[in-house]
């Protein structure tokens, strides 16, 4: 998708990378078994190798292995059998150790793919550098006293994720179509919660700029995104930040970025590292991780339907169009809920409902399709009333709306209201007519040929009967009285 910027010099072209941070669903983590719940007391969930204590030694988590595995697989990325932990040095008071413990030169996945969902249906394919896994540093907490400044260690240690795609995004969209299509896989297989809010899925937005064709310019990085919405911004922001230093004469440092969402610009937060800054060497405490083909084909077998799979499916099996396919995928649990709703019912309605009224509802309402209100049958039954002729499209509306504050059953609710459509053409007969003989004027211009005002007709005749007149004989009979 073409995403270029007019500048004074000509075009320019938006190069964007992501690393995203991924914590590892696992109950304990890394290399200590201290807990990983969130929302634990500050300094709860710390083993004494999380807080730097001498002589301690990492242990390492096989489940967390197996996450890392298991997410490359589902990248469809090549899995290393043998990888290296190295030590990663630099100093923070958040980071006791005095070191990071993570991966370099061999990580545990290399090459794969993620393939783009955009608003126009197209798809692309954007490259995966590699998957390596590392421990998470503590949290300094600046807002709890006037002077001084505290430290959380709950979450040292905590195992994650560094998912390095390559430049090969071109707009701001791409990068949030990247985000969501790797949140999605991540919950699909279980191995990261995606929860951005809670930090637990944070990005670091690489940009730089050049005019198409060019080789690639000098790149700054902005740390710690975390939001889909925010990571959009701050690469437009950061694109015509760097379009605006070269039409100037100036040039681009390469540094690291703080994004600031309240005033709608990044800043410097200092020079960027390179790799010889942090001393890499492989840690003595652990031995390289090797593991066999058997253990890699044992996690394969296990791996549920992904999203690219499910929404092929969709397609396929329901006629669905890429759009909306993609739109249903985009959630596990809105693909389940739309595959129990479409069982033996019409595959592009209950998806219209799903994907319409009952979004806008839970939206309203705050609540996950998890926490839905509708039960995913009770659309389908809906639909066979709208089908079947037993009330009209505008009537389920109403019916839904019901269904919605009281978790009701569609036909009850119909029974009960009185709601069932009128097909009785005697009675929709002695509307139209009193609905013509109320209006003779309008009637007449009708008949002199201003047929535009049969809509009008009819929605007044709707109205009168309450929604309930079947619109096909509805309309029919209104022309057949003015028109003849």
């Amino acid at each position: 998708m073409s995403y270029l910027i007019q500048g004074e010099t000509g075009q320019w072209e938006v190069v964007i990378g992501l690393e995203v941070h991924a914590q590892v669903i696992s109950n304990a983590k890394l290399f200590s078994g201290a807990s990983t719940t969130f929302g634990a007391d500050p300094n709860a969930q710390v083993a004494f190798l999380d807080c730097g204590m001498p002589g301690m030694l990492p242990v390492i988590n096989a489940e967390c292995i197996r996450q890392a595995v298991k997410t490359g697989l589902g990248l469809n990325a090549k899995i290393n059998r043998r990888s290296v932990f190295d030590r990663k040095n630099y100093f923070y008071a958040d980071l006791p150790l005095g070191y990071q413990i993570s991966q370099f030169a061999h990580p545990i996945v290399g090459e794969g793919t993620i393939i783009l969902d955009l608003k126009d249906g197209t798809s692309r394919e954007v490259g995966i550098e590699r998957l390596h896994l590392e421990i998470d540093a503590g949290k300094s907490l600046h807002d709890q006293h006037p002077t001084k400044s505290f430290i959380d260690l709950n979450r040292a240690g905590v195992a994650l994720m560094e998912i390095v795609s390559k430049p090969d995004m071109r707009s701001p969209e791409e990068a949030g179509a990247y985000l969501k299509k790797l949140r999605a896989i991540l919950r699909y297989l279980g191995t990261c919660d995606g929860n951005m809010e809670e930090g637990s899925m944070r990005a670091d937005v690489n940009v730089s700029v050049r005019h198409p064709g060019e080789p690639l310019r000098t790149r700054c990085e902005i740390k710690n995104v975390n939001s889909v919405r925010f990571v959009m911004q701050a690469v437009e922001i950061e694109a015509m930040r760097h379009i605006e230093v070269y039409e100037a004469g100036g040039i681009i440092e390469q540094e690291t970025r703080l994004f600031d969402s309240n005033k709608g610009e990044t800043r410097p937060m200092r020079s960027k590292e390179f790799a010889h800054d942090y001393r890499y060497f492989p840690d003595p405490d652990l031995l390289p991780l090797e593991f066999s083909e058997e253990f890699v084909a044992e996690i394969q077998a296990g791996l549920p339907e992904l999203p690219d799979a499910k929404k092929a499916r969709f397609i396929g099996d329901y006629g669905l169009s890429p759009y909306d396919a993609g739109v249903l995928v985009a959630e596990k649990e809105t693909a389940a809920y739309f595959e129990a709703a479409v069982e033996g019912h019409d595959a592009k309605a209950v998806a219209n409902w799903v994907m319409g009224d009952l979004f806008a509802a839970l939206n309203r309402t705050g609540k996950a399709i998890t926490e839905s209100p509708v039960a995913p049958e009770n659309i389908g039954k809906l639909v066979d009333l709208i089908k079947d002729g037993t009330i009209s499209g505008r009537i389920a509306k109403d019916v839904f709306e019901i269904m919605v504050e009281t978790g009701g059953e569609p036909a009850k609710i119909v029974e009960e209201k009185g709601l069932k459509q009128v097909t009785d053409t005697g009675a929709i007969e002695k509307v139209v007519d009193e609905v013509i003989a109320a209006n003779p004027e309008k009637a007449a211009e009708v008949k002199g040929g201003k047929e535009k005002l049969l809509g009008w007709f009819v929605g007044q005749a709707m109205k009168a009967s309450q929604g309930k007149a079947n619109p096909a004989i509805l309309n029919e009979m209104i022309k057949k009285k003015l028109l003849g």
